[in-house]
């Protein structure tokens, strides 16, 4: 995605946004939003962020979030927007899929939109605990599969798993990134690609 399409993709959705009605963005994505300021509260890793449609302005008083506001804005901002767009009132699936098994995602999340899983892999390859206290730290649950694993809310409605395989003898460490099959219905394929990156890149900080 380039420069240019990523700031018509946000300046698009900001017009959507304040053009809708608070009480049914609520309904579907989960989030809230605050009369007094009008501004919807966005609960993202853990992290509240508040979106002010009139102002355009997206903003954080936790002390990681200038990770998202800043050093992620490119992934951040337009997914944040694009989920209080589009995302579906309806419950995860609790079926989980790779990214290359969502429909279109085969082309999408390779070549130039490779997910630095192998980073992800290489930095925590003997580190079960910190991979799991990073994920702890960006409000993620921890789960039962692979060596370690840890489910994390990147927004209300689109859960996703990362999961570790650590190195032996044999094979070098493993990661992967699954989501719920029901984010192709909540979000398009771009604003999913944006998610799964920056949700590995957190991980790398």
């Amino acid at each position: 995605m380039g420069e240019e399409n990523f700031i018509t993709g946000e300046q698009k959705a900001w017009e959507i946004l304040a053009a809708l009605n608070p009480e049914d963005v609520c309904k579907r994505t989960l989030v809230s939003f605050d009369n007094a300021t009008g501004q919807y509260v966005v609960v993202t890793f853990g992290m509240d962020f508040f979106v002010s449609p009139k102002e355009k302005i997206i903003s954080s008083q936790s002390p990681r979030g200038d990770l998202l506001l800043n050093k992620l804005a490119y992934f951040f901002r337009l997914s944040i927007l694009w989920y209080l767009v589009s995302a579906k009132r309806m419950p995860s699936s609790e079926r989980l899929v790779k990214p290359v098994n969502i429909k279109g995602g085969e082309a999408f999340f390779r070549g130039t939109h490779v997910l630095p899983l192998d980073k992800v892999a290489q930095k925590f390859a003997n580190d079960k605990e910190g991979f799991v206290k990073k994920g702890e730290g960006f409000g993620g649950t921890v789960l039962d599969y692979a060596d370690a694993s840890v489910k994390l809310f990147p927004f209300p409605r689109i859960p996703l798993v990362l999961r570790l395989w650590l190195e032996d003898e044999e094979f070098p460490a493993r990661a992967d990134l699954l989501f719920d099959s029901t984010c192709e219905l909540h979000l398009p394929l771009d604003i999913l690609w944006s998610i799964a990156m920056m949700s590995l890149l957190l991980m790398l900080f």
